[in-house]
């Protein structure tokens, strides 16, 4: 984030580009910033001892108002803003800062909102080139979500971003779900205390964020059900915990019976009371980092690797992800012949696209769905 200056009145903030941006919270409770950003903090200092005058002489009116306001709007200052005003989790948040410091501002960032045109931003989108799809989807998205507001604010008539499906990203890794004679070589490789984590990932097809924040209180092995009620993500350097991004995050999993075994000696071995974590970090209290639970990759120094890199070369399968286990279970629960609202429901996905990622037709499933046809086309 840019440093920022507070004062008794209004707030300075350094932007990327060494300009100064300047805001205050008007009469109106409203945030209001300068429709333009400023060389010297000093010139930013002025225009906020301006806008203090008129509100102390009672001729104040928002800044948006006046003329010169919106013609001079940058597209940087009305971004800061924009962001400050949503409500997100931190991890979205951080996320858009990114992508805003790193892909957008560069070259928008003092360009008035009205002069960007759609050759503006089809050049900028060119540029970007197609090494990192996703992040070129996304970017090109939030500058979308921006100018939107842009319009709704009227500050321009029409959103200048309408490149068709520029928004979307093929996925550059295609997914192969693990079998289930690589998943067992892939438990059977992996350090002892991350065993049943393995195997929750891919038969109750969980999240990451959502293992590493489970208590023993979230487990209710009488009925084999896991509360999930919380993940914990990484933002800005630090590990937050809380709810999961959506409602349909918040779920109940049953937990296939043939884990029930392994779950209790993983308790007895491993977790101290109620809240004590599943899966912690290696002092036993903190959460675990991704970094501890991947290792190392075989390498001339470490020739059989370690953690879930070496378990995955193990078992045969070095392009495997971790989250590629929760794919595995998400195709394992469709060859039983889950329906979608169910899959959705299992795996806490709010919307069907999101659950569709994962029907993929099984191998085992469709050889039995082969067979079945037979049997119909030489019934009497």
């Amino acid at each position: 984030m840019p440093p920022r200056s507070r004062r008794g009145f209004g707030q300075i903030t350094k932007m990327r580009s060494g300009r100064y941006q300047a805001r205050y919270i008007g009469p109106d409770t409203a945030l209001h910033t300068a429709g333009k950003t400023f060389d010297a903090k000093i010139d930013a200092e002025g225009w906020l001892s301006s806008e203090r005058r008129l509100i102390t002489d009672d001729t104040w009116t928002p800044p948006k108002t006046r003329g010169q306001y919106t013609k001079l709007r940058t597209f940087g200052s009305f971004a800061e803003d924009w962001l400050l005003a949503r409500t997100l989790k931190p991890r979205t948040r951080d996320h858009y800062r990114r992508l805003l410091d790193r892909v957008i501002l560069p070259t928008f960032a003092e360009i008035p909102i009205k002069h960007i045109t759609p050759d503006t931003v089809r050049t900028w989108h060119t540029r970007l080139g197609d090494d990192t799809p996703t992040l070129r989807a996304h970017s090109y998205s939030l500058l979308r979500a921006v100018l939107h507001d842009a319009v709704a604010d009227e500050i321009i008539t029409v959103n200048p971003c309408h490149i068709r499906g520029a928004g979307n990203a093929k996925r550059k890794h295609k997914i192969k779900p693990a079998t289930l004679p690589e998943l067992t070589e892939l438990v059977a490789a992996m350090p002892e205390r991350h065993k049943v984590m393995t195997l929750l990932a891919a038969w109750c097809g969980l999240r990451f964020g959502e293992l590493a924040a489970l208590r023993r209180s979230d487990l209710d092995l009488a009925n084999g059900v896991i509360h999930i009620r919380r993940g914990v993500v990484r933002a800005a350097g630090e590990t937050i915990e809380g709810p999961p991004k959506t409602d349909a995050g918040i779920r109940d999993v049953v937990i296939p019976p043939h884990l029930i075994p392994a779950i209790r000696e993983h308790l007895a071995a491993n977790v101290n009371g109620r809240q004590g974590l599943l899966f912690p970090a290696a002092d036993g209290v903190g959460f675990l980092q991704p970094s501890s639970l991947y290792g190392k990759a075989p390498s001339k120094r470490h020739p059989a690797g370690w953690g879930f890199y070496g378990a995955r070369a193990a078992a045969g399968r070095p392009d495997l992800r971790w989250h590629d286990l929760r794919h595995t279970g998400a195709v394992l629960a469709a060859s039983t012949g889950a329906t979608l609202a169910e899959l959705m429901s299992r795996l806490g996905h709010s919307t069907a696209g999101a659950a569709m990622r994962y029907q993929h037709a099984a191998q085992d499933r469709d050889r039995v769905i082969a067979g079945l046809l037979s049997e119909l086309a030489t019934r009497p």
